[in-house]
């Protein structure tokens, strides 16, 4: 199991499971799509390489031009 997904740290960054789930599920995409990774992927999976995008705050949902709601900040 990848390490960062085993604190609630990632999923109060992002606002919640589903909003993580879908983040990771659009960059995959991306990533499989051809994009470029914003980390260094050497040795890592596909899912990995998202997970430490994500962790590393290389990425995230831009609240200013979604719908979605902004995660109250603690």
């Amino acid at each position: 199991m990848i390490e960062a997904l085993k604190s609630d740290e990632i999923i109060n960054r992002v606002g919640g499971r589903f909003k993580l789930t879908a983040l990771i599920q659009k960059r995959w995409l991306e990533l499989m799509q051809g994009a470029r990774p914003m980390v260094d992927p050497e040795g890592l999976t596909e899912i990995e390489v998202v997970i430490e995008e994500i962790v590393q705050g290389k990425i995230g949902i831009d609240y200013d031009k979604s719908d979605i709601v902004r995660p109250k900040e603690e």
